[in-house]
């Protein structure tokens, strides 16, 4: 797949245009799909939350960028429908757009219904994440990202081979020292980004878009 890997969502006109090198097309071409899983796994996320999202009323933009088509993608009800019904859905998509809230959430419901297992035959593909929805391509996301009860231990997918400490600055406990600290237990490289920063990934290279602020660990 090819991946845009963000904190805050297309939040300007750079990532916004890596969108478009990732589409090779105009958005207004591209079908999405959006999945908010990762929401219901984080305490401080609400059904509004999703809402939100979907409906491109939040400060991530996503959802609300002009699409082609837009469908709504909950992870948690694949198993019980069928791979033979929601697979043809993704693979007609050109992009999925993946919401924030729990990183290791997310990935067991990736797993549980079987979308991560589909993802390696999508090489046109693109990945959009803000947030949680980045951090599940990593190999590890840091017990500090860790809310879901039910999470053996902080490792996502590793699709990439670098972890990402999203919203730096953002929060008072996402300083720089806060994303030092937390890079130095991880073992792997790592990437602290702000809202206004991106991380493209194609074919293994990977490239920083940013008009904000952000620093590489290792």
């Amino acid at each position: 797949m090819k991946l845009l890997l963000t904190s805050g969502g297309v939040t300007n006109p750079s990532i916004q245009s890596a969108l478009v090198r990732l589409l090779g097309k105009p958005i207004g071409d591209s079908d999405a799909l959006c999945i908010p899983t990762a929401v219901y796994g984080h305490p401080m996320c609400t059904p509004a939350s999703a809402w939100r999202f979907i409906a491109g009323r939040n400060s991530s933009p996503m959802c609300d960028l002009g699409w082609k088509s837009l469908g709504l993608l909950e992870l948690t009800a694949l198993p019980t429908i069928g791979a033979e019904r929601w697979m043809p859905w993704v693979r007609q998509a050109d992009v999925l757009l993946v919401d924030g809230g729990d990183a290791t959430y997310l990935y067991h419901w990736m797993r549980e219904s079987g979308l991560a297992d589909l993802l390696p035959s999508l090489p046109d593909m693109v990945w959009v994440g803000v947030s949680a929805g980045s951090m599940v391509m990593t190999p590890r996301i840091g017990a500090e990202f860790v809310e879901w009860p039910s999470a053996p231990d902080d490792s996502t997918l590793g699709v990439v081979d670098f972890s990402i400490f999203p919203h730096l600055d953002a929060f008072p406990e996402n300083t720089l020292a806060d994303a030092e600290r937390w890079a130095a237990d991880l073992g792997v490289p790592a990437y602290a980004i702000d809202e206004q920063t991106a991380i493209t990934v194609v074919d293994g290279s990977v490239e920083v878009v940013s008009e904000g602020r952000w620093t590489k660990f290792g």
